[in-house]
Formats: C-alpha cells, structure tokens, sequence
C-alpha cells in the first residue's frame, strides 16, 4: 500500500489491490500502536467487538458535556505519541462521564519509569488549548484548574490493574462514576497508572476525532519550519549542483516548498532495541526490530524515487548509540541528521518531548514517510497523512499515485527494485 505497505504483499509494492484506502486503515492503523507495543492489555480486538454492546454507556447524556463537573486524572507519561494516545483515552473517559477534563500534565522527560524523575510540562506548553476546545466542541472538552468552585472537596477513585482487572470490571466501575451521589461531586479524581495502562473502551473514530483537535502550539509550529526549510535548502543545493535535469521540480527558480524530501524514522536507539526484542520473542513476531542495515535497503528499494534526494533521520539522539547511521546509503540518498544538517542548535533548547514534537512536524510534512509499523511514532504519522488524504476525498482511489506515501520498513516481503537513469 502507498500509504502503509499491505504485509501479505510485496515489499513497497504498487500493485492496485495495495494502492486502495479506506476507513478501515485507519482501524488497523491505530491497532498496530495498540496491541504489539502492549500485549496482552485490553486492546482493539476485544474493543472492537465489545463496545458495540456498550456504545450507551460510552457517550454522553443528551445534556452533552458538563461545564461545572471535572475529571482529574495522573501525569500522563512515556514518549509524545503514547501521550498523546494517553490524553485520548482521558478526554473519552470524561467524555463517558459527562464531564469537563481538567487539563492535565504531559511529561517532557522520557523517564518513564522512575516516576519521581519525571519532569511535568503544561498541556498548553505543547498544544493549543482554545483551538482543541473549538475544534472538539460539542465532543470532548478541556477546563483548567482556575474553573473549579471547590478546590478542596473531590471524590477519588483508584483505578484497578492487574491481571484479574478485566475490561467488564474497569467498565463497571467507570459506570458507578454516572450515578448519584458521585454524579453530583463537581470533581473526580482519578489515581494509580497513567492514562495509558488504562483498559480500553473507545471505539478507533473517538481517537482519530481528538487527535484532529490537536495542534502544537506556535512556538513549536516554526521550530519545525526552520528545520523543514533547512532541509528542502539543502535539497536545492544538491539539485543545483547536481543538474538534476530529469527533476520535474526542478525549474529555472524553484521556491523551497518544491522541492522533495524523504523522513525516515529510523528506530534503532538503544531503549528501543532493548524493547523490540523482548516483544518479539513474547509474541513470536520477527518483523518488529529492524537494523541500520535493513533500514537502509529497504529505503533504497522505495519505488520511483528520485535521485538525488534529501534524507532526514528522525532518531532520538540522547539514546543513540551507532554514530554511523549516515554512511552505506544507496547512491543518490543523501542521508541528514540534526547535527549534520546544522539545525541541533535548535532541538537542544527543549526537553525530549518537544523536540519529539519538532520530529513529528517534520516528518508528517515529507513528501515520503518511512518508519516503523510498531511504533505508535511511525503509526500516528501516518493516520494522520491518511486523514488528509480522506479529507481531500481520496477514500477508495485504486488507480492513481497517492500522494504522500508512507512506508514501513520493518514488513517482509520481495522487494520490487527501481532503478533510476
């Protein structure tokens, strides 16, 4: 598939059948962050089927979303695209309740396991807190701490975990959060597991809605314009220096918007690696890690890739730990990092979470996308693509070249080769 490669089928095949779209990749997008990076936790396949049945108990009463009742929930913790799924499943939560979420506290830090070294950052330190109410209106809503009446009455409910704590049991006691006399306590306060470990209820369109309302806010939005633009600067440079005459792009004073570049999220850092492996051999999957190498073949067999081309390494730099991830590219593969691409001066201001923000940006603005189908990173990248797609109406087009195509390195399959000149 042009947007996610169909893993039945060829390796970047073009073949019709893959070249389709539809509202199910979305589904199966959004499952893909799920199920493999968290198995055996209440996931889409059980929801899928289940909240069918529930559906009642998922929305709101007919009044909508309460602007004098709030939900509370933990520090929302693990990389940007797991908060984000975690912040998610907070505002669905509330939103099952009839209530305002209080705008909770991201995690700029990635110490995601030693919770006393996390370091808290704002929700509206990263995104815009007017714009998701605006967009999300009628859906989900957020409130701040400034709104309530009563800062020191409040009822707490511990969220269970473990293994004995099943979907049906998690559902229940979110549904005694809807009765008197509880309904009627202006806050909730939920404690234990971030958001994240949460069981799952919510059918995949609810994501997709609040993640259309989010947007970074400013001062990230032109963090990522200068890098986006340092890159397509160099591409120029190449281009001109190179004659790249069979360039369609190319032209006599091309703007800097025109010109092409490929963002491969390249997830070989150590924490990955570590992590990968441990899922592989639980769930008996050998197409979740991937090395330098393999990342690099696969990048070069993309189909109908023009050379030369700019390419930007996504890679999280404090956890990295080859430094040769910029030499055996393909000729005409012209790979970027931070550091060589003269932009590190602007990542190393922010914590990790906003320049895994910047990233984000960067790579959901590529002309080609290439990352990992296990990763929640790579996943939501391209929902997100894929929504745009779907908005332009491109929903079932068989027929013609997609544009912003997307690609997953880590799917096995024959690779088709492209040669170019």
């Amino acid at each position: 598939m042009d947007i996610l490669n169909c893993k039945n089928g060829r390796f970047f095949s073009r073949s019709i059948a893959c070249r389709c779209l539809s509202m199910l990749f979305i589904a199966l997008v959004l499952r893909a962050i799920f199920l493999p990076i968290f198995p055996g936790f209440g996931g889409f396949e059980q929801n899928n089927f289940d909240w069918i049945h529930i559906s009642s108990f998922l929305s709101p009463s007919e009044s909508g979303i309460r602007k004098d009742k709030y939900l509370e929930v933990p520090q929302i913790a693990w990389g940007l695209n797991n908060q984000k799924i975690a912040f998610a499943r907070a505002c669905l939560t509330a939103r099952m309740l009839n209530r305002t979420l209080l705008m909770p506290s991201l995690s700029a830090s990635l110490y995601y396991k030693e919770v006393d070294l996390l370091q808290s950052i704002s929700f509206d330190k990263v995104f815009q807190f007017e714009k998701f109410n605006s967009r999300c209106d009628g859906f989900v809503r957020l409130g701040r701490y400034s709104d309530l009446s009563n800062k020191k009455e409040y009822f707490e409910m511990q969220k269970g975990s473990g293994r004995k704590w099943t979907l049906e049991r998690d559902l229940t006691q979110l549904r005694q959060l809807r009765e008197d006399p509880i309904y009627q306590v202006e806050l909730v306060r939920i404690v234990g597991k971030n958001p994240f470990l949460w069981q799952d209820h919510w059918p995949v369109k609810d994501y997709a809605k609040v993640f259309e309302c989010l947007e970074l806010v400013d001062e990230i939005t032109e963090e990522a314009n200068r890098v986006v633009s340092k890159i397509r600067e160099v591409g120029s440079k190449v281009n001109s220096y190179t004659g790249a005459l069979d360039n369609p792009m190319n032209s006599e004073s091309p703007s800097l918007e025109s010109i092409p570049y490929v963002a491969v999220h390249m997830r070989i850092e150590k924490d990955w690696m570590i992590h990968c492996k441990k899922l592989e051999r639980r769930s008996n999957i050998s197409q979740i890690c991937s090395s330098k190498e393999e990342i690099m073949k696969h990048v070069g067999h993309i189909v109908n890739l023009r050379h030369p081309t700019v390419v930007y390494l996504a890679v999280a730099d404090t956890l990295l730990e080859d430094p040769s991830i910029l030499n055996g590219w393909k000729e005409g593969l012209l790979p970027f990092e931070k550091k060589k691409l003269g932009v590190w001066g602007i990542y190393r201001k922010y914590p990790y979470l906003i320049q895994s923000a910047i990233d984000y940006e960067v790579c959901l603005r590529a002309d080609i996308f290439v990352g990992n189908s296990f990763s929640t990173f790579s996943s939501l990248i391209v929902l997100e693509r894929t929504q745009k797609l779907i908005q332009m109406g491109v929903t079932g087009s068989c027929d013609t070249d997609v544009r912003w195509p997307s690609y997953a390195y880590n799917i096995l399959g024959d690779f088709v080769v492209h040669r170019n000149g």
